[in-house]
């Protein structure tokens, strides 16, 4: 037998018609089988549907790792953001108080300055809690001064006139209101 610079062997030029020959064809099957068992032994050929299907459950699970990370930390950055605009409304708080007593006091040239910052807020979440004629909530409400129904009822408790103004961002109250209540 015959191997070429490439190193396959060829069959031929053996016998006097030059076509292989018996011993020639044996070699060739037994150097076939050797290599096949060879080829099997040294690494295991995988199914490829099943490597696929491994790789496809691979892509889904870290693609849904990846959705769930986006979403945490979306979440995580709205609440920062909430919770620092939340800070500077704490910190303005004391300048509504200030506007508030300015205007209680006859300085109509507060209003519109106080108006403008209300106005600036609100559509950011901020709340402004003036409960006059509502039912005291407790949760929205600080109840400093507390007074008799006049005719006797047994009435829910209402608020009658607030004291200082609360305020809520976002749903949460940041200082309830200082209110009168009857009932």
């Amino acid at each position: 037998m015959n191997e070429p610079a490439g190193g396959i062997p060829t069959v031929g030029d053996g016998g006097p018609s030059g076509g292989p020959t018996a011993e020639d064809v044996e070699e060739l099957i037994g150097e076939i089988l050797e290599a096949d068992e060879a080829a099997a032994g040294s690494s295991e050929v995988a199914d490829p549907i099943a490597e696929r299907d491994a790789f496809l459950a691979d892509l889904q699970r870290v693609s849904a790792e990846f959705a769930n990370f986006k979403k945490q930390t979306e979440r995580r950055n709205s609440e920062v953001a909430s919770r620092s605009r939340s800070d500077l409304v704490q910190v303005l708080l004391p300048v509504f108080d200030a506007c508030d007593m300015a205007i209680d006091q006859g300085s109509d040239e507060v209003e519109p300055i106080r108006a403008a910052l209300s106005m600036a807020l609100i559509p950011l979440g901020f709340e402004i809690i003036d409960p006059v004629g509502e039912a005291f909530d407790p949760n929205r409400h600080e109840a400093v001064i507390h007074e008799a129904d006049s005719d006797g009822g047994d009435e829910d408790l209402r608020v009658v006139e607030v004291l200082r103004r609360g305020y809520g961002w976002a749903g949460r109250v940041m200082r309830p209101a200082m209110v009168r209540v009857q009932g």
